[in-house]
């Protein structure tokens, strides 16, 4: 059985266009400037890199069969998105007691593309359900080995292209996301913005903390 490209594609764009923590991570760094919107986009498909190849060395299974570790991961995870969202509570705290929000630079400069990266790598690395899928959607589109490959270097190939359609839709996600810097110079809208995404990281940390 040939891999199923089509189909897997098909999945992957669909899981993309859910919106996950590494998304709204994308897009908060895209509002604050474009270069650390495509740093945090490439830090997210890092550490989807991890996952695949941990799931390819094995590694990925040891920690789902072990449930200690899983929940540790899962727990780390957790605990970096509540981080997020309270960084952007305070940022909206401070905001209103400066009466508006720092004035935005020209370029980001190497620190704020490093932190865009680490945001977004961190995000992705801690995220459980990346390795999931890695070890459980990915393998159900690899064939049987005949004319493709062993099942190791199919699932690579699957899981360099998913890295791929990632930075491609997330380099057009931050395009699209970049102009409304502009709006968010306003200091009501971006003190909403920050408070929004802010709960949001809370939240989602919280659902992945005490999920099953």
């Amino acid at each position: 059985m040939p891999v199923d490209l089509l189909g897997f594609v098909g999945v992957v764009l669909i899981a993309y266009l859910v919106p996950g923590p590494d998304f709204l991570v994308v897009v908060r760094s895209a509002t604050e400037h474009p270069a650390r919107g495509r740093a945090a986009a490439l830090g997210a498909q890092t550490g989807l890199c991890v996952h695949l190849v941990a799931a390819a060395a094995g590694l990925s299974l040891v920690a789902v069969r072990h449930p200690a570790v899983f929940d540790a991961v899962r727990l780390l995870g957790a605990a970096y998105l509540v981080h997020l969202g309270v960084r952007a509570l305070l940022a909206a705290r401070r905001g209103s007691r400066s009466g508006g929000p720092e004035p935005a630079r020209g370029r980001p400069g190497p620190r704020g593309g490093r932190s865009g990266f680490a945001e977004g790598f961190l995000t992705n690395v801690l995220n459980p359900k990346a390795a999931l899928f890695f070890l459980s959607v990915l393998p159900q589109f690899v064939g049987d080995g005949d004319g493709d490959g062993s099942p190791v270097r199919q699932i690579l190939f699957l899981g360099v292209l998913d890295v791929v359609i990632g930075v491609v839709f997330w380099f057009a996600l931050v395009a699209v996301a970049a102009p409304l810097r502009t709006l968010l110079t306003r200091p009501k809208v971006r003190h909403r913005w920050e408070v929004t995404t802010g709960w949001l990281f809370i939240a989602i940390g919280v659902g992945v903390a005490v999920a099953a």
